[in-house]
């Protein structure tokens, strides 16, 4: 089975650098891991390419739960996510990655510190550890999804 992770976000905001923290600790695994930055929509021809059987992205997202929250994310839910693209609507680059993967999933991490600067705060770093941990287990349906208000930030 060939598994994709893009981690989106920008390591200058914070928490928002959650998605490439978590790509820089994939590089052992089983994944092909790749660092989207804050330019989603530029991968999209690379993806169409490798035909992965299970994309998953990654991004800091605002649900309005604690920080260090994961959740899986509906895939027209993009209105939570803080990725951003240089015009397209994010739906729309969603959706191109959507047509070129068998199953496309959107995790979902609440930050905590959006400010200027370097490094996650405590709980997104935590959390960034369990997906990992999720994701190298091939447990990633343990993640709650976002209508799922069961114990916050707890991978069941």
């Amino acid at each position: 089975m060939k598994k994709v992770v893009l981690g989106v976000g920008n390591r200058l905001s914070r928490d928002d650098g959650a998605g490439p923290s978590l790509i820089d600790r994939m590089r052992d695994m089983a994944w092909t891991a790749i660092d989207a930055g804050t330019s989603l929509e530029n991968l999209s021809g690379k993806i169409r390419e490798m035909v992965p059987d299970l994309l998953v992205i990654a991004d800091a997202a605002e649900m309005g739960l604690p920080p260090g929250s994961l959740r899986r994310l509906p895939l027209d839910a993009t209105d939570r996510m803080l990725a951003s693209t240089h015009g397209l609507p994010l739906l729309f680059v969603i959706g191109m990655f959507r047509s070129a993967a068998r199953d496309t999933v959107l995790i979902g991490v609440e930050p905590g510190d959006l400010s200027l600067g370097e490094g996650l705060s405590p709980p997104v770093q935590a959390a960034v550890d369990r997906l990992r941990h999720l994701l190298e287990t091939d447990a990633i349906d343990r993640i709650p999804t976002l209508e799922d208000r069961g114990p916050e930030g707890a991978a069941r």
